[in-house]
């Protein structure tokens, strides 16, 4: 009899399959195993299947009986804002007296509010405020998320926030993937000078960017370079040069496209070969089409149009549809979406964004960990992959998007260890 470290039974084990993203509406394909389990050894998945052929299989050290609940991947965020000083709540009572997103950034808030803030922070205060965001993203389910800097918009707080991803990464139990952002708002100091600020962020910050991530002994191409291209922020040609610029350096690539007006952003990440586009809140047909057609997967961030208060959502179903791969994000910020939960992005996903349960899980997971370069290490149950896993306490995974308000989770694993 083989051994393993832990075995957990449950009475559904739910995951998608790779190999690579789902798209399309193979996303509503699951595997649901009624009274499975999960072997794993050494951090690592062993063996998913049936839990009595499992149990005459391995010997386990520990057997943790989950009768009467669901366990999943860990849930994987693919867009997050998480490293930040401060907070935003007197905007959140602008929005609800009729002030517009793009009303209170032309009055020095928004973007430009949080960017003060954390540009005062300490390395020590970022770290300390973002921890909590991050304990509370862990309790929720999610295992993995992705994190981007953009709240410096100067070399000096960029790469600030690029330390506190290292060092948050280092110690917490979730992974990081880090995306630098710093084009995310042309910052105050160039207001009217926006090729000024384009001509800093390539020829100063993504370099400095580039010595960073060898003095650390890291993988450029395991950091995201970002640009924030819409009405109000980075141009069509002014996100190209710096996607292209990044690239040059080595840098893996994604995009903000399509969240207020439609640039052509989301084209771009398809032409440059873009990990990902986000938001996607009004993309034409023919950009649709262009991701279906590509590796470049779709991410929606239905929580931000929830915390905007708005009543128009990215149209999930289209992108299904025509055959994309789909991800989705809490987007958590501190101006449009505080929110850790992606249960709760799930449920939304699945009511505003046309999208089924089976296809909001593999949103949530497998689809996501491709999205942020991670899909071959998370986002499902498979053997050799990280034993990254949560047991929910409701009776069937449907309940993820079913239910609301409240969080399901009874532990979360990260590779095998229980964490929360």
């Amino acid at each position: 009899m083989e051994k393993a470290e832990l075995l957990i039974l449950a009475s559904q084990v739910v995951t998608p399959v790779s190999p690579g993203p789902k798209k399309g509406r193979a996303m509503d394909d699951l595997m649901i195993i009624e009274e499975g389990g999960v072997a794993v050894r050494d951090g690592r998945i062993l063996d998913v299947g049936i839990g009595k052929e499992l149990q005459a299989s391995y010997k386990a050290e520990k057997v943790i009986d989950a009768s009467g609940c669901v366990v999943t991947p860990g849930l994987v965020d693919a867009h997050t804002h998480v490293i930040f000083a401060g907070d935003r709540v007197d905007e959140f009572e602008m929005r609800l007296r009729g002030a517009t997103y793009l009303e209170i950034m032309a009055a020095g808030g928004g973007i430009m509010s949080t960017v003060r803030r954390t540009r005062r922070a300490s390395l020590e205060e970022l770290v300390a405020q973002s921890r909590r965001r991050l304990d509370a993203m862990l309790a929720s389910g999610s295992t993995t998320v992705e994190v981007k800097t953009g709240y410096g918009l100067d070399t000096e707080t960029e790469l600030k926030m690029m330390e506190a991803i290292l060092l948050l990464d280092q110690e917490h139990p979730l992974d990081l993937v880090p995306t630098f952002l710093g084009a995310h708002a042309v910052p105050e100091e160039y207001k009217g000078h926006p090729e000024d600020y384009v001509d800093l962020v390539i020829n100063e910050m993504l370099p400095a960017l580039a010595r960073w991530a060898d003095e650390k002994g890291l993988e450029k191409k395991r950091i995201f370079c970002d640009v924030f291209c819409d009405e109000g922020a980075f141009s069509f040609e002014q996100s190209g040069k710096i996607l292209r610029a990044a690239k040059d350096l080595g840098f893996s690539l994604k995009i903000h496209s399509d969240e207020f007006r439609a640039l052509g952003a989301t084209g771009l990440a398809v032409e440059l070969g873009a990990a990902s586009a986000d938001h996607l809140a009004c993309t034409p047909d023919s950009d649709v089409e262009k991701l279906a057609q590509s590796p470049t997967i779709a991410v929606l961030l239905p929580g931000t149009s929830f915390g905007l208060g708005h009543t128009h959502f990215a149209d999930g179903r289209r992108f299904i549809e025509a055959g994309a791969a789909l991800a989705l994000g809490t987007d958590l910020n501190p101006g449009t979406c505080w929110c850790e939960s992606m249960a709760f992005i799930m449920a939304l996903a699945c009511r505003y964004c046309g999208l089924t349960i089976q296809e909001a899980l593999t949103a949530a997971t497998l689809n996501a960990a491709y999205a942020i370069g991670m899909g071959e290490e998370v986002g499902s149950l498979e053997r050799g992959k990280k034993a990254d896993l949560v047991i929910w306490d409701v009776p069937d995974f449907r309940y993820l998007a079913y239910r609301f308000g409240v969080n399901p989770v009874k532990a979360v694993f990260k590779e095998a260890r229980e964490v929360s």
